[in-house]
């Protein structure tokens, strides 16, 4: 088909979605209209905030829908009016059907993860909590399960030693923009194949994070620790727990020791420059951290102005 007679409806909410929504633009497609969450209020003052994939769309004059409720009919009049025979999604929530299904050529996603490894909310934190070496991203065609749609393009990317979620995220956000582009620029051409998601039973799942899951384990290995934190950094951030606060640790080195003597969790610091815990086998040295109702600091900074007595 011809590039003119793409008719697009772009939907995404966090600045994850904005690098794809842009390079649509720049590359001159017809972008009919874009959807996105509704403006909520944030902040001390509770001033009303717009999303990041709308304050984009804004600069750019798209029409902009920001439904409450996707099954709403209204809105379902205005996405019909709309017209488009395409939709692309990226970072939004779950559609329904009534949704999906609208477009003659379908609607497709991007996922942050070589789908069908590491399907649900949260890929990029599980694939470094679990120590991989390799991630990247996915288009697919919507179906009813989530993440289980058929793969229209894949490309794969190093997770680092260094990598900790944000220079992940921001490595995938962009590589996952060129790779909406290329799948757009295939469905064009008509030569796209979908695959179906083939599962071997070795899949792993990317369940959404909430607070329960960030609190550290100390009893377990260093490594384990240090991708466990570097997961869940910058955001939401493993924490423990100092003289009763919560402590969030945003970076650390391990030092092994299978000697260790102290117990597991305990508090070694010569109250100046080192701030370690105890583990299965070595010590965790916090590099990076904030204890409630702190700022983020490094750890000598922090101990210029807290006290740790060695447990």
């Amino acid at each position: 088909m011809k590039k003119e007679d793409l008719r697009i409806v772009f939907m995404g909410t966090p600045e994850f979605a904005v690098p794809s929504l842009q390079i649509l633009v720049e590359n001159h497609y017809n972008i009919v209209g874009v959807i996105t969450a509704p403006d909520k209020k944030a902040g001390r003052g509770q001033q009303i905030r717009f999303s990041e994939v709308k304050e984009y769309a804004l600069t750019q004059n798209l029409n902009i829908l920001q439904p409450t409720n996707l099954k709403d009919e209204t809105f379902l009049n205005e996405l019909k009016a709309l017209n488009a025979n395409l939709q692309i999604v990226v970072a939004f929530r779950m559609l329904p059907e009534v949704v999906w299904k609208m477009p003659k050529i379908g609607t497709f996603n991007l996922h942050g993860s070589l789908l069908p490894n590491y399907r649900g909310a949260a890929p990029i934190n599980w694939a470094i909590i679990n120590g991989e070496s390799e991630t990247g991203v996915t288009t697919f065609f919507l179906e009813h399960t989530i993440d289980t749609g058929n793969i229209l393009l894949q490309e794969k990317e190093p997770i680092l030693t260094s990598d900790n979620v944000g220079t992940l995220y921001e490595r995938l956000m962009h590589k996952g923009a060129k790779l909406v582009l290329k799948t757009v620029e295939e469905i064009c051409k008509e030569t796209l194949q979908p695959i179906p998601q083939k599962l071997t039973g070795s899949e792993k799942e990317a369940p959404k994070i909430f607070k329960e899951t960030c609190q550290i384990d100390w009893n377990t290995s260093g490594i384990q620790l240090l991708n466990f934190i570097r997961g869940l950094s910058p955001y939401p951030v493993a924490y423990t727990f100092l003289k009763n606060m919560q402590l969030k640790i945003y970076s650390a080195t391990f030092e092994e020791n299978n000697s260790l003597n102290s117990s597991i969790g305990s508090i070694n610091s010569d109250n100046k420059t080192y701030l370690k815990f105890a583990c299965q086998n070595g010590w965790i040295n916090v590099q990076e951290l904030q204890l409630e109702g702190k700022k983020r600091m490094k750890t000598d900074e922090f101990l210029r102005g807290f006290n740790i007595i060695n447990q």
